[in-house]
């Protein structure tokens, strides 16, 4: 598990996340994709949260590469998660790309909120080769 509180934690994850893509055997483009997408979860936790966790995990079997990660806070939560699920809604002024783009670069992707925090998990998967 990575503690995510400030900005060198979120280089961490992102960083375990690229290592951990490379040793399964992903192409740079998939481990570009992981990381990018744990740095987007990270800044989300760091930034709205004030902090969180990052597990990371390789769920892989003989026919699949399966890459999860779970980014959690205890934040005050998302309050529209529809909204804020759109390209383009940001409270914080941003472009607003984070959370729909992190959707986008994730194979499977499950976001659940309340008044007690935020978790997100996404999952990359490959079929190996054979």
């Amino acid at each position: 598990m990575i503690e995510l509180r400030a900005n060198p934690d979120i280089i961490r994850a992102r960083l375990a996340a690229r290592d951990l893509a490379k040793a399964a055997g992903l192409g740079v483009m998939d481990q570009t994709r992981f990381a990018t997408a744990i740095s987007e979860l990270g800044r989300n936790a760091v930034q709205y949260a004030t902090g969180g966790s990052c597990v990371l995990q390789d769920l892989s079997d003989a026919r699949q590469v399966r890459l999860q990660a779970v980014v959690q806070d205890q934040g005050p939560g998302i309050a529209d998660l529809e909204q804020a699920m759109q390209d383009g809604f940001s409270t914080a002024g941003s472009l607003g790309a984070g959370l729909p783009g992190t959707r986008r670069l994730s194979d499977r992707f499950d976001i659940r909120s309340s008044h007690s925090g935020t978790c997100v998990t996404i999952e990359i998967i490959r079929n190996k080769r054979l």
